[in-house]
């Protein structure tokens, strides 16, 4: 059973960084995408970034260019989000996600994204 546990949110100031991980047991850490979420009260969930199996690839949402950055420790079977710059409306819960069919497939759906964490909440105040 694969399980994503994510770590280092809280609440911070406007300008301040954080850096989010998320750790993965029970699966084929290596061959998996993965990717970061977020929801924030009344809204959708959207795509934050996302990194391909070899970690050669990423993207960034446009409202987190230059500020995030992602990436992935294989040895560890953790991901991390490194967040700089950070903004109010950046509040939100942060979910990280993980597809099985990375070496297939590498996308921003949440539907490609088959296993989830459960969440850490990040807020920035002004």
């Amino acid at each position: 059973q694969v399980q994503l546990v994510e770590s280092g949110g809280g609440l911070v100031q406007a300008g301040d960084s954080l850096r989010l991980s998320c750790t993965c047991s029970g699966g084929a850490f290596r061959r998996y995408s993965l990717a970061w979420f977020r929801q924030a009260p009344g809204k959708e969930r959207e795509s934050v970034s996302g990194i391909s199996w070899s970690g050669d690839t990423t993207y960034y949402a446009d409202s987190v260019k230059g500020r995030f950055t992602i990436s992935r420790e294989n040895a560890k079977n953790t991901i991390y989000l490194h967040m700089n710059s950070l903004k109010p409306e950046d509040t939100a819960i942060y979910y990280c996600a993980a597809d099985p069919l990375g070496l297939r497939r590498f996308g921003n759906s949440p539907d490609e994204y088959e296993y989830w964490g459960q969440g850490t909440q990040v807020t920035v105040s002004s």
